[in-house]
């Protein structure tokens, strides 16, 4: 059973511009924690990392399905088709715990 192992090309850029913003952002939020900021700030800003993380999430979901999922379901292989069936319903397993 093959798979498509790379994301397409726009989605990739996007993926690392948002990648390293939030790289960017966790780094403030230690730099935070350095000069014993406000409690309340460092919660807020790691929030905002957690919806950046989300929405990064999001776009590899979107690109995986309208890519991958889509390769195997053009495919016509069964097996292909239940086998990234099954990951997606691994990775919303996990997400649930």
């Amino acid at each position: 059973m093959g798979y498509l192992a790379s994301m397409r090309t726009e989605a990739k850029s996007s993926v690392l511009k948002r990648l390293k913003r939030i790289e960017g952002q966790v780094r403030g939020i230690a730099r935070m924690v350095e000069d014993d900021r406000y409690c309340i700030d460092i919660l807020t800003q790691i929030a905002a990392v957690r919806a950046a993380m989300r929405r990064v999430e999001d776009e590899v979901l979107r690109d995986h399905v309208g890519h991958c999922v889509e390769h195997a379901i053009r495919s016509g292989d069964a097996e292909e088709q239940r086998a990234k069936i099954a990951e997606l319903m691994e990775v919303f397993a996990r997400a649930e715990r």
